[in-house]
């Protein structure tokens, strides 16, 4: 009786196969993580009108209408490698995914709306990301444009769900 030392063809192909259903399963989870580095990546851009925007409620107690009032260049001249535009609309900043950004965000957008303390015009501008709700005692002011699936969001910028 002769012995063949090595592996039949069978379960070379059962080895395979375990290997793509594993592959299968870990492609998703890795294209939703570089979609949401995309989005916090994208994020600092927004740096660039909040310090006019504060200053314009500072002096005004008003909200800019928009990137002019703010004293910032137009929409499509504030980009990076995953923003196409930074829209100031009545104080909220709308940062417009491109450029470079997974097709699954590009052309949709993530909004910052101002926060503030109406009766109290001292207290800085909290800032509200996306889906989020307002800190305790402050009013959002402005419209949320957002439209990027919540999953992709980070965790300041998705709605509390509270369970009851």
């Amino acid at each position: 009786m002769r012995r063949t030392n090595g592996f039949t063809m069978v379960e070379m192909m059962a080895v395979i196969a375990v290997i793509t259903i594993l592959a299968l399963m870990a492609i998703p989870s890795y294209l939703d993580r570089i979609v949401k580095s995309q989005i916090e990546a994208a994020l600092p851009l927004a740096e660039v009108a909040k310090k006019p925007i504060t200053n314009f409620w500072a002096a005004t107690q008003t909200m800019p209408a928009d990137n002019a009032v703010a004293a910032i260049p137009v929409a499509d001249k504030i980009v990076n490698n995953y923003v196409s535009a930074l829209t100031v609309q009545d104080g909220v900043i709308h940062l417009t995914f491109g450029n470079r950004a997974s097709k699954s965000i590009a052309g949709k957008m993530l909004s910052l709306r101002p926060a503030i303390v109406e009766d109290a015009p001292m207290v800085p501008i909290t800032w509200v990301c996306g889906f989020a709700e307002a800190p305790g005692k402050m009013t959002v002011l402005g419209k949320d444009q957002t439209n990027i699936d919540p999953g992709y969001l980070p965790m300041e910028c998705r709605a509390l769900k509270l369970s009851k």
